[in-house]
């Protein structure tokens, strides 16, 4: 049975015996409200940085300008990065996957290991924002469960679970595209590429109207009920609390992660329209903004699909 601690000092009653970073981490686990989201802005700001740092490594290789969309150019011009850097590095393998020679080639774990790393990287940069009131409600659940003596286990742990999802539909879809690759060839003109696109559009967009999507958006807005009602205490009951927010999260937009595949996959102008777009869907109420964006993202895809067959 823990005693509450004094309201005058939260390093009272059990913590005197803690080392200095142990008292620090006890700290935060008392107050963890401010210190989650600042790790959540930090965590999420520093995958944008490497993303935005692929992009601006890949609008020119070798002399070769790169049609990677609408604002590229610009983040090149005030994002340079080093050749050979490793978000350079990593870019050139990922622009590979066009490539059929590539993945025939004993160069193809590191190219999938590159792809992995984006995917991941595009994952935490979109779909942590998102995530944020998430967190804010368990580290405010954690708040008042601490301030009562109860034990409590830091968000962070619960935030890493929730990213272990991710990591694990990373490799996911890094499959996709591999796959999509090796079956449009090596041509950027090529029409099954446009097919393919628009498929991609296509499904995105129908999903929005489907009850699995709804009952997945359901449970990203309504964090509380499920938080509370399997609240645990243990590292590994509070990990695997964040794996399941973190399925219902994947549920909930694994489509329109996939049209990343459609629009460029280092494009950071259609991912920062993404992300807005999902933490409007998120924070919302009501079916408007899902099925207003399903129906326009159909629509596209059909477009799509009737240029690239005409």
């Amino acid at each position: 049975m823990f005693t509450p601690r004094s309201d005058t000092d939260p390093l009272e009653g059990g913590f005197d015996q803690l080392d200095r970073s142990g008292r620090m981490i006890a700290r935060l686990a008392r107050r963890p409200v401010w210190p989650v989201l600042a790790m959540v802005l930090l965590i999420a700001g520093i995958a944008w940085w490497f993303l935005m740092s692929m992009a601006g490594s890949i609008i020119e290789i070798q002399g070769t300008p790169r049609p990677l969309g609408p604002g590229m150019s610009l983040i090149s011009r005030f994002l340079p990065v080093e050749p050979g850097s490793f978000a350079a590095t990593i870019a050139d393998l990922c622009l590979s996957a066009d490539s059929g020679l590539v993945l025939t080639s004993g160069s193809f774990p590191a190219l999938a290991m590159a792809l992995f790393v984006m995917w991941f990287a595009m994952s935490a940069a979109m779909m942590l924002p998102t995530a944020a009131p998430m967190i804010r409600t368990y580290a405010e659940i954690a708040d008042t469960a601490a301030a009562r003596g109860e034990p409590v286990v830091h968000p962070a742990v619960l935030t890493a679970g929730y990213l272990s999802v991710w990591a694990v539909a990373a490799f996911g879809f890094t499959s996709v595209q591999l796959t999509i690759a090796q079956m449009s060839g090596t041509s950027a003109t090529s029409p099954v590429k446009g097919v393919i696109a628009g498929l991609i559009l296509l499904g995105a967009g129908l999903y929005q109207f489907t009850p699995l999507k709804q009952a997945c958006l359901k449970k990203c807005r309504n964090p509380f009920t499920t938080l509370f009602a399997r609240w645990k205490s243990s590292v590994r009951g509070i990990f695997r609390l964040g794996m399941e927010q973190g399925v219902w999260c994947l549920g909930c937009c694994w489509a329109l992660m996939l049209i990343m595949l459609a629009v460029g996959s280092m494009n950071v102008v259609w991912m920062a329209a993404l992300t807005l777009f999902t933490f409007l869907e998120k924070t919302g109420a009501g079916l408007v903004t899902t099925k207003a964006g399903g129906a326009i993202i159909s629509l596209w895809g059909a477009a799509l699909i009737w240029s690239a067959l005409a």
